[in-house]
């Protein structure tokens, strides 16, 4: 989504001349590819160090690829690093397109992807999910469509980098006890129930409050407010990471699925806007 949010707010914006028609979309279109395989190499990759590290096993929540026997340790791992090497073969070829720009940027995403499941053991997941699906993807996007990195786009990475963090949150509050049997430390392990409640709360609100202070302030285009519809799913998630406090985890086994819907619904919400602003 962050790919696409950006391409939306470009079209509104403009390049460094103030022309939407300078977007080139095939080289955006090249970016979304490239993210949805990185995505893909980052999941398997944190799927297969879960499983080494029994931090997912058959009584957790979750994908059930490795705990259910669907594939092995070693059929995950090579499918992990065969879809990175054709991440990195594709962010090559979009590389000698562009320029030099989107190595550091993609040199970036590389390395956060590798050490994700080393820190996310060290409750720095968080952080890392928020540079690797919003700033660099960001300016990545803006350089390759553009031609120049639009470091006004970052004004995105926080609506849309926060939800999609809630998403990880959600699944890490859910499994503290597990995560603390398998001795590693998150940032919802590290907060505790009532901290990780009110982080949750936190990165699901304030997305809404910087898209109506940034429309308030000419950043973004009044149309952006339309993302407020999305606040009744919004506060359905609300909800139920409140049914923990007397419920118990069980209460949000499904919450990360719900946050994930959220961002999509959000993102998908803010690029129209910004679609809107520009043709009407």
């Amino acid at each position: 989504m962050p790919v696409v949010t950006t391409l939306g707010y470009l079209m509104w914006f403009g390049c460094d001349n103030g022309q939407a028609s300078c977007i080139n979309w095939a080289h955006g279109i090249w970016a979304l590819a490239n993210i949805i395989l990185f995505h893909a190499a980052g999941n398997t990759w944190s799927d297969y160090f879960d499983f080494r590290k029994s931090v997912d096993a058959e009584d957790t929540f979750g994908a059930r690829t490795l705990t259910g026997g669907v594939f092995t340790p070693k059929e995950i791992k090579r499918l992990s690093l065969s879809l990175l090497a054709v991440a990195v073969a594709g962010g090559l070829v979009l590389l000698a397109v562009t320029g030099w720009p989107l190595l550091w940027i993609g040199l970036g995403g590389i390395a956060c992807t590798l050490l994700y499941p080393y820190l996310k053991y060290r409750a720095l997941g968080d952080l890392v999910i928020f540079i690797t699906y919003a700033i660099l993807p960001m300016l990545g996007t803006s350089y390759v469509a553009a031609g120049t990195v639009i470091y006004s786009s970052l004004w995105l990475a926080v609506p849309v980098g926060l939800i999609t963090v809630a998403i990880l949150h959600a699944n890490n509050t859910r499994d503290t006890a597990t995560d603390r049997r398998a001795h590693i430390r998150t940032f919802a392990m590290e907060i505790g129930p009532l901290g990780s409640r009110i982080a949750y709360y936190a990165e699901i609100t304030v997305p809404f409050i910087w898209v109506a202070a940034c429309a308030a302030a000419g950043i973004f285009p009044l149309w952006s407010l339309v993302t407020l519809a999305a606040a009744i799913p919004a506060w359905q998630n609300i909800k139920t990471m409140h049914k923990a406090k007397s419920e118990g985890m069980a209460a949000i086994s499904s919450l990360d699925e719900m946050t994930a819907k959220l961002q999509m619904v959000f993102s998908l919400l803010l690029t129209l806007s910004f679609i809107l602003a520009d043709l009407l």
